[in-house]
């Protein structure tokens, strides 16, 4: 099986999705890409993430076509290879529907910065793109054209996408956004919080991002 170790982290790693409240039912989808060959590894259209299975994952190349696999990618396949062909920095990328952050997003609101922990995951707002229909490249275009400097934006009336140097950061990234518009939305229930300064928001995600950990 082409690609296995590949194939066996982005199906545990599309668990975690559902684990973390990200999507419901069969919605999302995550994928890596192979730095050596260039191909992806990619959900499969419609399957219940229980049902998954890793052999079950599809593997294409990034112009679309299938090179192994017996069922039909994602439909968000053609924006994630649009992604990949223009960051050649990004190997992982998921898309959710997780419900705080796509109710910004169905405003066309971006998130400010008020928590110092969006300060250190983003470095800055999380973005909000334009609108555009699921199918074609049109999504990747949005989010290639809106996210900045930053691992997410939002997208009008849609939903979230993420992108990592690997599927594990993406996939962080993801759980993060979600947290954040959960406790901004709250936030914004009970009062109205001010935004970080800029050059406070930088060292924060300076700290973060060289400090942090080990």
């Amino acid at each position: 099986m082409l690609l296995e170790e590949l194939r066996e982290e982005v199906w545990r790693l599309h668990l975690e999705l559902p684990k973390n409240n990200l999507v419901t039912w069969t919605a999302g989808n995550l994928s890596a890409r192979d730095p050596e060959s260039g191909f992806v590894v990619i959900k499969p259209s419609g399957i219940k993430y229980e049902d998954l299975r890793p052999e079950h994952m599809v593997v294409v190349n990034l112009e679309g076509d299938i090179i192994e696999g017996d069922l039909k990618p994602s439909s968000d396949t053609a924006s994630h290879l649009y992604i990949y062909r223009r960051r050649p920095d990004v190997n992982g990328v998921v898309h959710t529907h997780s419900r705080y952050a796509t109710a910004f997003a169905a405003n066309g609101m971006s998130i400010p910065v008020y928590l110092t922990a969006q300060g250190d995951e983003f470095g800055g707002p999380i973005p909000c793109g334009g609108f555009a229909l699921i199918g074609g490249e049109e999504i990747g275009q949005v989010v290639i054209e809106a996210i900045g400097n930053s691992p997410a934006v939002l997208l009008k009336n849609h939903g979230v996408f993420t992108i990592g140097k690997n599927a594990e950061a993406a996939l962080k990234a993801a759980v993060m956004v979600e947290d954040v518009a959960a406790t901004t939305w709250l936030a914004l229930q009970i009062g109205r919080p001010e935004e970080i300064p800029q050059y406070l928001v930088d060292k924060l995600h300076y700290r973060y991002t060289h400090v942090y950990g080990q």
